[in-house]
């Protein structure tokens, strides 16, 4: 077993005890910050996001950015432990966010300091725990970018099984509004907006863009929410409605507006066009390091920080997605040592197929 997942294992049950839901996690960075100084290393931070540089940076060199969270949801009412005491039972460890992302955390976090004073990789390491990432907001890998070193590829900490998603699905929501003309129901008055309307959400439902993604196959659009009308006997003016878009590397999230913008009648306003799709190619060498690792590649449909890294990047981490925001979330221990291992490993792949080009 790795040495440092003893530290690893107790920094999680730490971080565990601590509420951490989004923009108020204040508490699990001034841990993860003195985690860092209690084993020489000089952590920064700006708000909520904590990173650190390895010891011998070279700025000749490329930098490998190693990034995972540690904000969480809220505990769903589906618990019957305490989400806040860390406990180990069979080789499980339960608390919120142990799964999502706190394996990932601070198995990233014993990899980076495994090679924080190495000086022969033909690359960098930093490592950052970043803010905010269960709402997507701004104040995380986003906010801190531009005072990180320049990053050229990264590894996003997330519940993979260790198995690697070399693409990630995109997201767009849209606020769309069919317009009408109020007049009576019962008589032959007023455009009605949610007939309109029901053109538009047909075409959502139904059309397929061309482009098929390799690895995340079709865009899918989907109408969730509608709104309209204000009385039983009055013609509505206007139909307003939500459709969730999640798009592959095909298209960026602007062409996917366009095309979208050609084919409907109502108005199309778009929330953000923050969260992109992401993909890498086979053929770099962090995805021909975990290949030789015997590691699964695929296309992820869920969004994470990818989407806000503007670089080439996978996904990988210990944990299961389908234990992510489920009631008594665990992770077993297991994992975080074979994740902290594996980790290790691709690093030492990653330099051997960059030495060897």
């Amino acid at each position: 077993m790795n040495p440092l997942f003893h530290s690893a294992k107790e920094l999680l049950q730490q971080l565990i005890a601590i509420p951490s839901f989004s923009k108020t996690e204040d508490n699990t960075a001034d841990a993860i910050a003195e985690f860092f100084s209690s084993r020489g290393v000089s952590p920064q931070r700006l708000g909520n996001n904590v990173w650190a540089i390895n010891r011998h940076f070279d700025v000749d060199k490329p930098t490998l950015l190693l990034n995972s969270h540690h904000d969480t949801v809220k505990p769903n009412s589906g618990y019957t432990r305490n989400p806040y005491a860390p406990s180990i039972e069979d080789g499980k460890l339960f608390g919120l966010g142990s799964n999502d992302a706190g394996g990932a955390l601070v198995s990233l976090i014993a990899t980076f300091l495994h090679f924080e004073g190495e000086k022969s990789l033909p690359f960098n390491i930093v490592f950052a725990a970043t803010a905010e990432e269960e709402i997507s907001g701004m104040g995380g890998i986003e906010s801190i970018w531009k005072d990180l070193p320049p990053i050229d590829y990264a590894i996003v900490g997330e519940p993979t099984r260790m198995n690697i998603a070399i693409a990630e699905k995109g997201l767009l929501v849209l606020d769309c509004i069919s317009k009408g003309k109020a007049g009576h129901a019962a008589r032959e008055e007023g455009d009605n907006a949610i007939y309109n309307a029901m053109k538009d959400i047909a075409w959502f439902r139904d059309f397929e863009f061309p482009k098929i993604s390799k690895t995340l196959g079709k865009v899918k659009m989907s109408v969730t929410v509608i709104q309209a009308g204000q009385a039983h006997n009055q013609v509505p003016a206007d139909c307003r409605f939500t459709v969730d878009c999640r798009v592959t590397d095909a298209y960026s999230l602007q062409e996917l507006l366009s095309l979208i913008k050609e084919h409907v009648s109502c108005e199309v306003i778009p929330r953000s066009i923050r969260l992109q799709p992401s993909g890498i190619d086979v053929d770099h060498p962090i995805v021909k390091a975990g290949q030789k690792l015997g590691k699964e590649l695929y296309g992820s449909p869920t969004t994470s920080d990818q989407a806000l890294i503007p670089v080439p990047s996978i996904k990988m981490g210990p944990g299961d997605s389908a234990r992510s925001h489920s009631a008594d979330e665990f992770i077993f221990l297991d994992e975080i040592s074979n994740g902290i291992q594996d980790y290790i490993r691709l690093i030492e792949l990653l330099s051997l197929e960059l030495q060897n080009n």
